[in-house]
């Protein structure tokens, strides 16, 4: 949306947004500085990093009151859960908010005007239509230019992306995440053995006492762990592909929903996005809101 805005393909917006949770990998940050300096600034676009704090070291703060992430939980009992996850709208949801009303000149707790809004533009694309969703203010509209002006998919945003020598664009996900898929982790593990080094030592301190309270000041009762199988991420059978995995690997340019198979090789794929997650307690993108 970004590119598309720069050169005109798309109305020129006014400023740009990404919500940084201060745990994204290292190649987001590389890319973003790219963004600013090759897109956005020859434009006159303004990028605003905003963040709530970082949650690597909040999550492992025993004094700070964490928003829980969607950590994979084995009970005393032996039975399998997940805690429920308040991260996105704590780290990502929150400061674009603050700065939305600071940009509209109504900095909290100032009341906002009847008729004073943003246009927030959200990157959907076609075959994710589902997640098109609303904000949930009426200071910010949300629009869906992905689908609504270009009527493009996955592919299509894809194959734009190569033409414009971006097609190294990484995915904006907490380093750590519970979600993530085999194919997520051994990436890390393969290519950055210094991150791959920092999720395992989370993943092993959350099973030391820290991490444990969530927001609502409840304690969880069982062990956490970063991966869906619930041992330690060292030794996780990320290693494992399957034949549909292998399968779903050969769609991954593919429109068409995704199975249980494909999530476990390539995580979920509705993501941790704003106003675009399925996991707050109401489903509430990318990481860049596009003001106008």
């Amino acid at each position: 949306m970004l590119a598309l805005s720069a050169e005109g393909t798309l109305p020129k917006v006014d400023y740009a947004i990404f919500a940084d949770t201060g745990w994204e990998p290292k190649a987001v940050y590389d890319h973003l500085d790219r963004l600013e300096q090759e897109i956005a600034g020859p434009a006159g676009i303004p990028i605003f990093r905003v963040s709530s704090g970082n949650i690597r070291a909040d999550a492992l703060d025993p004094g700070h009151r964490f928003a829980s992430m969607p950590l994979h939980i084995l009970n005393k009992d032996g039975r399998a859960g997940m805690t429920r996850r308040q991260c996105t709208g704590e780290y990502k949801i929150k400061p674009i908010k603050k700065k939305v009303r600071e940009l509209l000149g109504y900095p909290y707790p100032a009341r906002i005007p009847k008729g004073v809004f943003v246009e927030q533009w959200v990157g959907i694309s076609t075959d994710e239509f589902h997640r098109a969703k609303d904000a949930d203010v009426k200071y910010m509209r949300n629009r869906h230019p992905l689908i609504t002006d270009m009527n493009w998919s996955r592919s299509d945003c894809i194959r734009y992306l190569t033409s414009r020598g971006l097609a190294d664009t990484p995915k904006s996900s907490c380093l750590g995440c519970p979600f993530h898929g085999n194919a997520q982790w051994r990436h890390i593990r393969d290519t950055s053995p210094e991150e791959w080094q920092d999720v395992v030592e989370f993943d092993a301190a959350i099973r030391q006492g820290n991490a444990r309270a969530t927001a609502s000041g409840n304690q969880l009762l069982g062990q956490a762990f970063l991966h869906r199988s619930r041992v330690p991420l060292s030794d996780a059978p990320i290693d494992h592909v399957t034949a549909a995995e292998w399968a779903a690997l050969q769609r991954e340019l593919g429109d068409g929903e995704t199975s249980d198979t494909d999530e476990a090789e390539h995580g979920v794929a509705d993501g941790c996005s704003p106003w675009a997650c399925r996991g707050e307690v109401e489903p509430v993108q990318g990481d860049f809101g596009l003001a106008s």
